[in-house]
């Protein structure tokens, strides 16, 4: 099945060069683009894509801004695309909350052509992007720093979980694959996909990326630690 592809940059040659290298893969079509948030709502709910590649600093509305709006649309929307910021790092106060939001995880405006064309079949695909190196160290950071008011809140939460699926959560926020989480807890892949799907619906958690977040505030998992 071909995925549906918007770009909204707010820089022309950025979203040209995206579309083209998208555009050259077989299973992606590049379906629209725009130059700023309010009118990336506008194209993506005009086209139903698969997913948003988001920039964060946009003129009009920012990508954050309009990550919310896409992901929790009004009343009588029902199409939810997928989003994938574009960041660098300079701004990763805007990637934690866009995880916070709902997106599916964060690039790099910098990273190789071919991880922009994984990214894109990743997030289509329903999982998060959740890149070892940078997205859990921002979310430690940010966890560690800023949700503190609503530890207890979370924290309330995770009582409706199994031992076992709390166990599943930890080790999904420790940066765990599920083939490493079936290793570590001696259990089949297929199991540990179970575990997920109910700790994603029991949370009202969209992906991984979200429990991560989760994780971190309700403090079942320490930056560190």
């Amino acid at each position: 099945m071909t995925i549906r592809v918007i770009i909204v940059d707010d820089q022309a040659m950025v979203r040209a060069g995206f579309a083209a290298l998208l555009a050259a893969q077989a299973d992606i079509d590049v379906v629209g683009e725009a130059p700023d948030g309010r009118r990336g709502i506008e194209v993506a709910r005009a086209v139903h894509p698969d997913v948003v590649l988001m920039d964060v600093r946009m003129p009009e509305l920012d990508g954050l801004a309009a990550a919310r709006e896409i992901l929790h649309p009004p009343a009588g929307v029902t199409h939810r695309p997928r989003v994938l910021m574009l960041t660098t790092f300079d701004v990763d106060d805007y990637v934690y909350e866009a995880l916070r939001a709902g997106a599916s995880g964060f690039l790099l405006k910098d990273a190789p052509p071919a991880d922009l064309i994984a990214a894109v079949r990743v997030v289509a695909a329903g999982d998060a992007l959740l890149a070892p190196s940078v997205t859990r160290r921002l979310i430690a950071d940010f966890a560690a720093t800023r949700p503190a008011a609503r530890k207890d809140v979370t924290a309330l939460r995770l009582n409706g979980l199994t031992p076992r699926e709390t166990e599943v959560l930890e080790l999904i926020a420790r940066g765990l694959s599920n083939q490493e989480i079936a290793q570590r807890l001696v259990l089949a892949e297929q199991t540990v996909k179970t575990h997920i799907g109910r700790v994603l619906a029991k949370l009202d958690l969209r992906d991984r990326a979200q429990a991560v977040v989760f994780a971190y505030e309700s403090g079942l998992v320490t930056p560190g630690g």
